[in-house]
């Protein structure tokens, strides 16, 4: 979706059916993969929490110490789950995987519409094999209430990467404009 992020009105996507925990906005963009049934966004570790403020003055001219001062504490976070509140979740086997996709589809397609409903039921098998072949390598995330019918998200190390990619469930998650 070229120009998406570009959009004036800041968009978030919450978590579809329920509840509505906000997982996603227009400043991360994403690219539609496995016929638009996943999105995959670039997550980014940064440092939080660091503050170093030069006020010129020259602290060893001084008689000062290096350290003195205020002792920050600096935290690396990935900006994604920072951002959005994610909880991390205990993975999941191939056999608790299935289960929450088949779960998953039973809350969501009564949800869509009749067009959405065809292509959803057309290609979520694809988007599930895609997943199932990362599936040792996937971390699992969910919104800040923990709700476990909320939408999971699910993040991986692409091969050489340091930072994380994360991948949505498209079809669960519903824009809202602020």
């Amino acid at each position: 979706m070229a120009g998406y992020a570009a959009n004036l009105l800041s968009k978030v996507f919450i978590s579809n059916p329920r509840p509505c925990d906000e997982l996603l906005s227009d400043s991360f963009p994403y690219k539609e993969i496995e016929n638009g049934m996943l999105w995959e966004v670039e997550g980014k570790w940064v440092v939080q929490g660091a503050l170093n403020v030069d006020i010129g003055a020259n602290p060893s001219a001084e008689g000062g110490d290096e350290d003195e001062g205020v002792d920050d504490q600096a935290v690396k976070v990935v900006d994604i789950v920072d951002t959005f509140r994610l909880q991390e979740q205990p993975a999941f086997d191939k056999k608790q995987f299935v289960a929450y996709i088949k779960k998953y589809i039973k809350n969501l397609t009564p949800k869509l519409d009749a067009e959405k409903q065809e292509s959803f039921k057309k290609n979520i098998e694809g988007a599930t094999k895609y997943l199932l072949s990362k599936l040792k390598d996937l971390q699992f995330f969910v919104g800040e209430s923990m709700h476990d019918d909320g939408t999971v998200v699910f993040a991986y190390y692409k091969e050489g990467a340091t930072d994380p990619t994360f991948l949505y469930l498209a079809y669960g998650l519903k824009e809202v404009k602020c």
